[in-house]
């Protein structure tokens, strides 16, 4: 094998393989801090999506988060700025018995991923995410994120 193709092959794996035609959206917003305040709404303006889709929330966190679940709620807010739905969420962080993590992650950090059950099939603009653990701040949540895909 000469070394051409020894480094021609590996990228061409790596486009094919790295490309996710399924994913119509996916953005972060990080926490400056390392931590989520009650007041702070993480706010994503979403594109124009037609067709059915399923929305997912992605949490970030580490092993200085105090607690097992995480209580959010989503707004889902239509062209006109108006809540067409709104809804409590439990996602569970870490296992009740062993303490492990769940997600993904090395270290001390992981990603945990969580369907958004979505009631409505009205077509929405913008998810909005709020901390609701009756804490002003909660330590460990370093990033939250939205992917919606096909």
């Amino acid at each position: 094998m000469t070394l051409k193709s020894k480094v021609i092959l590996p990228l061409l794996c790596v486009l094919m393989f790295g490309c996710d035609n399924s994913r119509i959206f996916e953005k972060y917003q990080g926490m400056d801090t390392g931590s989520w305040n009650i007041a702070d709404t993480v706010s994503f303006d979403l594109p124009k999506i037609s067709d059915s889709h399923k929305t997912i929330v992605g949490i970030k966190y580490n092993g200085d988060y105090e607690f097992r679940n995480l209580y959010l709620t989503y707004l889902l807010k239509d062209s006109l700025n108006q809540i067409i739905e709104t809804q409590l969420l439990e996602i569970p962080l870490f296992d009740n018995k062993s303490g492990k993590p769940f997600g993904s992650g090395f270290g001390n950090t992981f990603t945990k991923y969580d369907t958004l059950p979505l009631l409505t099939s009205d077509p929405y603009s913008k998810i909005q995410l709020l901390q609701y653990m009756r804490m002003d701040e909660i330590i460990g949540i370093e990033a939250v994120g939205v992917k919606i895909v096909k």
